[in-house]
């Protein structure tokens, strides 16, 4: 792998990100293996939209999940039918809702009472009917979620303690056709104790409404929750433990007369694609402050706000990451701040990470940077230019390297 990113530093220049989509295949294979593909699985274009891998995708997930008018018309673009997307968000405009509709696509997520009518009277309008799932928003999650969107005020969902009412408003709206629920109430949960106990809390939310309101979904979308390891002692979660307890749970639901036509759905991007990107920047200067010495390197959070630590971390943690180039296993490790090339004291890409002697021209790679990585970060700030993006795949037993950074 170190020879393979130092070649692509070369051929391609830094900064850039590195995809490598044999491994994205790996872990769709996996968690579809795992829940006995008891789930389709639909991967959520917001963590990480680049063109080349969602037209990629389509024979490998079965839906996309997309939050906004411009993630619409990247799906559309990648050629995916539109029979296959679903639109979450709260913030949904009266044009992207005429867009769901125009488009006709599988599914958009009501995420409140009002945005349930404002889409029925966009649907009237043109004399259409558009599918929905309503997003539920759980008292409860167990603990060890990295983001909890549950037993609190959110802008996402419907809060379940006033569900019942809003089922009964909606279901008297008569150009929306109510398809079942969706719920994603945590992220980035790295315990499968708790992975495990949410899941169960799902399954009786869904049996719940649907069995009060005579619903015979026709889906139902788990959110994962799923993490992954970014910081040093962070465990990978073992997906297989996790199947044991939750598929019996599903096999239960399954077995109700009002489930057995139901599609499960996990919706789920970071899992799938994080831990297949690399971040590769290099070393632009050197220098020692007060005891301590410093790499500048040339991209930082322009490029990647959340090993900066800026995206939703309280303390910032170093992401894994290791030198590249010029690699001395024996020569000593030592200490280096590693900052960005911004104007600014908060472009902090590490803090005392040891290496084994950075210089100049040395190129660092940062793990688990295939999610929330770009596209997640202000590519604009003090106008640098943006990275390449290098998707890494092997066709036809040939390992092929493709700069799809434009495309």
């Amino acid at each position: 792998m170190k020879e393979l990113l130092a070649k692509i530093a070369r051929d391609y220049g830094t900064p850039c990100f590195v995809y490598q989509l044999d491994e994205v295949n790996k872990r769709i294979e996996q968690v579809r293996s795992v829940f006995g593909k008891r789930f389709f699985i639909s991967y959520a274009i917001k963590s990480n939209p680049n063109h080349a891998l969602l037209r990629r995708l389509p024979d490998r997930v079965d839906m996309l999940d997309l939050s906004s008018g411009g993630e619409l018309r990247r799906a559309i673009e990648a050629e995916w039918q539109p029979k296959r997307l679903s639109f979450t968000g709260p913030g949904k405009s009266d044009a992207e809702l005429h867009a769901a509709v125009k488009h006709q696509i599988g599914e958009v997520i009501i995420e409140s009472v009002n945005e349930a009518e404002r889409l029925n009277t966009i649907a009237a309008n043109v004399g259409m009917k558009q599918n929905i799932l309503i997003r539920i928003s759980p008292l409860k999650i167990p603990r060890g979620f990295g983001v909890n969107m549950a037993g609190k005020p959110c802008q996402f969902g419907i809060d379940e303690e006033v569900l019942d009412l809003a089922i009964e408003t909606i279901q008297k709206m008569q150009h929306l056709v109510l398809n079942g629920f969706h719920i994603y109430s945590g992220t980035q949960c790295l315990r499968g104790d708790s992975i495990i106990e949410n899941y169960k809390i799902f399954i009786d939310i869904f049996r719940r409404f649907s069995n009060a309101h005579n619903i015979y979904p026709k889906k139902l979308i788990f959110g994962s929750g799923l993490g992954i390891p970014y910081h040093e002692n962070d465990q990978p979660l073992n997906l297989v433990d996790i199947a044991e307890q939750v598929n019996p749970a599903l096999d239960e639901l399954r077995r109700e007369q009002r489930f057995i036509q139901t599609d499960f759905i996990l919706e789920m991007g970071r899992y799938l694609i994080g831990e297949a990107g690399f971040y590769l920047t290099r070393v632009i200067n050197k220098k020692r402050s007060r005891g301590t010495d410093i790499c500048i390197c040339d991209g930082g959070m322009n490029h990647h706000l959340a090993a900066c630590g800026h995206l939703g971390s309280v303390i910032h943690r170093n992401y894994q990451m290791f030198k590249v180039t010029n690699v001395d296993n024996n020569a000593p490790l030592q200490p280096y701040n590693l900052v960005g090339p911004l104007c600014t004291s908060i472009d902090q890409l590490g803090h005392g990470i040891k290496f084994p002697n950075l210089e100049i021209g040395d190129v660092i790679a940062i793990r688990s940077s295939g999610a929330y990585g770009l596209t997640a970060s202000p590519t604009h700030f003090i106008s640098h230019g943006p990275p390449k993006e290098i998707i890494v795949e092997t066709i036809d037993g040939e390992l092929c390297v493709e700069d799809v950074s434009c495309i």
